[in-house]
């Protein structure tokens, strides 16, 4: 009986020991040291050798600045149609908006009415993200920037929108005061 175990014991231990040991020569100097005396220089290595049979991501799981970028039909744009050019031109590409609520809200009422607003876009299928920035404006932030012009469709109908900037252009919400004055 004691055979049998002492048997079985080295058995598990003799290979772990071995590959342990060789394990050890196979390493780079940087790597044998401990983890806590790495520098910068070794970290980076570990991460690259971390990294190194990883599969590549995909393109729209890529940080924006190594996107690839769209390709753009010529033939589908118009030219005389400056804001549709900008609006293929923003296609995969994040946009923030600003969306300025009318009526001098409080802040609690403008996170209301803009989080109804977000809701609409994302039942819309317009991915938009909502931060609130003062106390009647708030940054829509979209991954797909094109998104933000058909939103922008849909927030000047709404009655309290006062109005939305696309990049740096502003569009008044029909319901303002300033449209209101103009008819």
């Amino acid at each position: 009986m004691n055979s049998v175990l002492l048997v079985c014991l080295l058995i598990v231990i003799i290979p772990t020991v071995f590959s342990k040991k060789f394990k050890e020569e196979e390493k780079p100097e940087w790597a044998k040291k401990d983890i806590s005396d790495f520098n910068d220089a070794d970290m980076e290595r570990l991460l690259e050798q971390w990294e190194e049979d990883d599969d590549p991501l995909e393109p729209d799981e890529l940080p924006e600045h190594l996107r690839p970028m769209p390709q753009l039909n010529l033939n589908d744009i118009n030219p005389s149609d400056p804001e549709g050019i900008l609006q293929a031109s923003k296609k995969g590409r994040t946009l923030m908006t600003f969306v300025q609520v009318a009526d001098n809200p409080t802040r609690d009422e403008t996170e209301e009415i803009t989080k109804l607003w977000q809701t609409s876009l994302w039942n819309n299928h317009i991915q938009a993200e909502r931060y609130l920035v003062d106390d009647n404006r708030a940054i829509f932030l979209f991954k797909d920037g094109s998104q933000a012009w058909t939103a922008k469709d849909y927030l000047i109908e709404q009655e309290k929108c006062e109005s939305i900037t696309i990049e740096s252009k502003v569009y008044k919400g029909k319901h303002s005061k300033d449209v209101k004055q103009e008819l």
